[in-house]
């Protein structure tokens, strides 16, 4: 059987360490855990599970650490985990009997799902594969000082194991800007990912005509993937439409169609913008394609599950509702529900709905 070494970066992470270390000790062979800086119980933390703990100087470049990281590990097969990542025992079992094949399938990169987000329930919302275990040779090397990645080389195979994050306490909100920031003064060079991700951090701190400006760099210059190619055009339509530019948000929208093969998000989000616009018709042929995708998915894509029925039926309801066709409203309002029992929205819904039935049969 293949051997792996877990190979981890982590900083101030006494509360969620342990929690994820349990959570995949018995499925790895060695654990590494690099410490850049921290001031709790991070080290003892570590301890528990491993003798291997090693400081690392925190230079704002996460791959400097995460490469540091993989340096001391030992065996064929390396794999890293945040320390607020949780492997469920379902999922470890199936990493159990991965290991069991490496030595024959011989793969050189192991894609895995990562679930990022979730709803009330615990049913993932936001999902994305990433290079989860990578062979250890010269080519398993991060790149990027921040948002930080292995290039996928030689045999590459996806596995359905999902791995987990939950996160308990918020990092510092401004580091990744900072650092992109510090980048663009020193005069480093953008590459496509850095570009988008740039974007990415400009959005998320609502600095919306900035963030649109290096969505449109990124695009403009053809590189990154399908998936990173839909999301900067979906997020420079937000921006857009923050900015009260909604033309221009719809014409970001539609250049999605030339970068990408569409997506249930995609098609949501033109359905949003169709019903702002008090367009409920057009709206509703939006939504209705949402329902109806089967595929095929970009390579790599963020999965956002809600997208997938539960949105665009709420979509389909609320475009009913606003036609006056209360029935189909009713109906849509049902297969929503069904994609998420319990949904507030649903009952609100459910609610009016019937309200606006007994006032019917008052009259």
């Amino acid at each position: 059987m293949a051997a792996i070494s877990l190979c981890m970066i982590a900083k101030d992470e006494e509360e969620v360490l342990a929690r994820c270390l349990s959570s995949i000790c018995q499925a790895v062979d060695e654990i590494i855990v690099v410490d850049t800086g921290s001031c709790d119980g991070t080290k003892a933390a570590a301890r528990e599970f491993t003798d291997q703990v090693y400081d690392f100087l925190w230079q704002e470049d996460f791959s400097a650490a995460r490469n540091f990281s993989f340096s001391k590990g030992h065996m064929e097969y390396l794999m890293w985990l945040d320390a607020d990542d949780v492997v469920p025992g379902r999922e470890r079992e199936r990493l159990l009997e991965l290991k069991g094949r490496l030595d024959t399938e011989r793969p050189d990169v192991v894609m895995l799902p990562y679930d990022v987000a979730f709803d009330e329930a615990g049913n993932p919302t936001l999902s994305f594969y990433r290079e989860r275990i990578i062979r250890r040779c010269a080519a398993a090397r991060w790149r990027g000082r921040v948002h930080e990645a292995i290039q996928p080389f030689g045999r590459i195979t996806r596995e359905n194991i999902r791995i987990e994050h939950h996160k308990i306490k918020s990092p510092d909100p401004g580091r990744n800007l900072r650092i992109f920031e510090a980048m663009r003064r020193a005069g480093e060079p953008f590459g496509p990912r850095e570009l988008y991700y740039y974007g990415k951090e400009l959005y998320y701190h609502k600095q919306y005509h900035d963030a649109a400006r290096q969505f449109e760099r990124f695009l403009s210059g053809g590189g990154g993937g399908m998936a990173e190619r839909l999301d900067a055009c979906r997020h420079k339509a937000d921006c857009l439409c923050r900015l009260g530019d909604r033309k221009r948000a719809l014409e970001a929208l539609y250049s999605a169609f030339l970068v990408s093969w569409p997506t249930p998000e995609l098609y949501c989000d033109l359905g949003a913008w169709h019903f702002a616009a008090k367009q409920y018709a057009a709206a509703a042929s939006w939504y209705w394609r949402a329902v109806s995708f089967a595929g095929p998915w970009p390579e790599g894509g963020f999965i956002q599950t809600d997208f997938y029925g539960y949105v665009p039926y709420l979509g389909l309801c609320a475009c009913m509702m606003r036609l006056g066709r209360f029935g189909e409203a009713a109906f849509f309002n049902e297969m929503a529900e069904q994609r998420k029992p319990g949904s507030s929205t649903c009952a609100a819904n459910r609610n009016y709905l019937a309200g606006i039935e007994n006032g019917k049969g008052q009259n």
